[in-house]
């Protein structure tokens, strides 16, 4: 039966190319594609570019910050590089919270909501489920959320009530699905969602090679490294700035922005590392992908960081394994149900440089091996990791919830 979605996030991209929130698009759209009527409430953002309805998806968004200084809540602003809530995130949340639950109860009324869906069980979790208690409630789980329930008593509180309420959880890997039963989610009413990957944007790309390597001056044959994401601790990309001191001759060019970005820099000018070490800044999705078909290898080095965060599965993965690049990386949080050695990549141990070192040196030396592994890669995607799978998923939890649901009036 058709749906109608109110869909809680406090991240979603912001315009098109975004980096932040980048699975949340594509979760609204192929669920709206289903035939479901989809709602997002998220917070406004001042680089918000978004209309009111595009591809079936409808925005709602909410201001709560009387001062500029506060609009820190969400699109990966309320977290010191991923370890711990920024100060000016906790004075925010009490009226980010109350403007959103107001936004979500309207939205949910006026549209007459059949399903609440909130994203990250905290803050989008909480939101949704007290907007409307009395819908169907699905929770979805991608990180950062569960990591902080788990260091913050009254989020890990909060996380608890919600569980308890919500009629399907979803995680995007093993290890977040487990963390979460550990807060309270009942294992009955809990599935593992992948997140999906847009073959038909990332994928092999012969032709980004010359370019792009030309736009860093390099010529086709030299060495190319590749690595994504936001430049916070549990990427651990200081780890693969280390490594490069064993790898001469090779270049890596790194897409991404965060709270660790002059450290990184720094790290790389003190191993002398400066003129091979490119730092790209955020970048579009799609250029991203042209980088990693560019690239020789792409590394992936997440680590489980010094406060105990870290990724679920992170879109990156299934990204640079759809560009046909073979990928060196770590098998931190829900990597290795993907990644699996020698078979759709090469797995090293997390903070271990000369292990990254060593695996990209010897696929470097073997041009058979690395052509079968980024095949394999790319043949996983395009048959296990279709978006279409994922919101068909997403729908049999909203059946589910609305079952629960009944089973509980």
């Amino acid at each position: 039966m058709p749906f109608v979605v109110v869909m809680v996030t406090t991240s979603y991209p912001r315009f098109p190319g975004d980096s932040v929130g980048t699975f949340m698009e594509p979760i609204a759209r192929h669920v709206a594609a289903r035939g479901h009527e989809v709602h997002i409430v998220a917070p406004w953002h001042p680089r918000m570019t978004r209309g009111k309805e595009e591809d079936g998806v409808f925005f709602h968004f909410f201001r709560y910050a009387p001062v500029p200084a506060l609009n820190v809540f969400g699109y990966a602003a309320g977290l010191h590089a991923d370890v711990k809530l920024k100060s000016a995130a906790w004075m925010a949340a009490p009226l980010a919270l109350a403007a959103g639950w107001f936004k979500a109860m309207r939205v949910a009324q006026k549209r007459r909501a059949t399903v609440m869906h909130g994203h990250w069980v905290v803050p989008g979790g909480v939101i949704a489920a007290a907007a409307r208690p009395a819908l169907p409630l699905v929770v979805s789980l991608h990180g950062s959320d569960v990591f902080v329930a788990e260091r913050t008593p009254p989020a890990r509180v909060a996380a608890r009530h919600v569980f308890a309420r919500a009629g399907m959880v979803t995680a995007c890997s093993d290890d977040l699905a487990r963390r979460a039963v550990a807060l309270g989610a009942a294992p009955g009413r809990l599935d593992v969602v992948p997140y999906g990957v847009d073959t038909s944007r990332f994928k092999p790309s012969p032709e980004a090679r010359g370019l792009l390597r030309a736009r860093i001056g390099l010529g086709a044959d030299d060495v190319l490294l590749a690595a994504a994401g936001r430049l916070v601790s549990k990427k651990g990309f200081e780890y693969l700035i280390d490594a490069m001191a064993a790898i001469p001759g090779a270049h890596l060019a790194i897409a991404g922005d965060g709270d660790l970005a002059q450290p990184l820099r720094e790290r790389a000018e003190r191993a002398r590392l400066g003129a091979r070490v490119h730092f790209l800044g955020n970048l579009p999705q799609d250029d991203v992908g042209a980088w990693f078909g560019a690239a020789d290898v792409v590394v992936i080095p997440s680590v489980r960081d010094d406060s105990g965060n870290v990724d679920g599965l992170p879109n990156t993965v299934l990204e640079a394994l759809a560009s046909g690049t073979p990928v060196v990386a770590t098998l931190a949080g829900g990597i290795g149900s993907v990644v699996r050695h020698g078979e759709t990549g090469w797995i090293v141990p997390e903070r271990d440089a000369p292990a990254l070192a060593g695996a990209v040196t010897t696929l470097l030396g073997n041009q058979a091996q690395r052509e079968r592994l980024g095949a394999a890669g790319r043949a996983l995607v395009e048959t296990r990791f279709g978006w279409d799978a994922a919101a068909a998923r997403f729908e049999s939890a909203y059946d589910r919830a609305l079952a629960f649901n009944s089973l509980t009036r």
